[in-house]
């Protein structure tokens, strides 16, 4: 199984190439330049592995939410690389990839990414049997006084809102919170994790199907 991924919906620009669960990556934090970037990380992986987007079985991207124009820029890298040889994709939530980083580490993350607006993207996720994180309550943009809070369990706090917003965050916490990691971002390599037994699942879909996801409609003309 070859998997490419990429992810670009934060500061972060990265991508990663899995071959029969041997990964390599490329990631770099370098706001404003992921259109320079991708590519040139794209080809030096496949040239890596010394295969071509035509051996690919399937292409991952992060769907967002995270900034419209690096959302906007993996759906067009993606459909750019998958049309011309109908490779099924697969989008993946890039406040999951984020709290899948921490897996190792901990079973329930609370992802937040700077929506900037006074806002973050927020979502809640638990790891399952498999060493998976699952999202458990619906994504969304909101303040961080207006956090959706997990019933119970013990928490790590994961993305660039909880640096932005730490004391907002913490105060609205209700739940134990075991420290978070504000200079996290979501990256290629978490997606291929997430990516690989979706793919196994029949979860891959028609490249003309991918779609982004904002969650903030109201900055669909301009860039965050």
């Amino acid at each position: 199984m070859k998997i490419l991924a990429i992810e670009t919906a934060t500061e972060a620009c990265s991508a990663a190439l899995d071959i029969d669960d041997s990964c390599i990556h490329r990631f770099q934090v370098s706001p404003r330049r992921h259109t320079e970037l991708i590519l040139p990380m794209i080809d030096e992986l496949l040239r890596e592995a010394d295969i071509q987007t035509k051996d690919l079985d399937a292409i991952a991207f992060g769907q967002g939410p995270g900034a419209f124009t690096g959302v906007r820029i993996a759906v067009g890298v993606i459909q750019g690389l998958a049309f011309a040889h109908d490779t099924p994709v697969i989008p993946i939530s890039s406040l999951n990839a984020l709290a899948q980083h921490f897996a190792s580490e901990h079973s329930q993350v609370a992802s937040a990414i700077d929506a900037r607006m006074q806002e973050i993207y927020w979502g809640l996720f638990k790891k399952n049997d498999l060493g998976l994180m699952q999202q458990i309550t619906e994504e969304k943009v909101c303040s961080p006084t207006d956090i959706s809070n997990p019933s119970r369990g013990e928490w790590f706090g994961a993305g660039s809102g909880w640096n932005t917003y730490s004391e907002e965050l913490q105060a609205q916490f209700d739940q134990k919170l075991n420290g978070f990691n504000g200079d996290a971002f979501p990256s290629a390599k978490d997606i291929i994790v997430l990516a690989k037994p979706a793919y196994l699942e029949g979860n891959a879909i028609p490249v003309e199907e991918a779609t982004p996801v904002y969650l903030r409609n109201k900055v669909a003309n301009k860039s965050s």
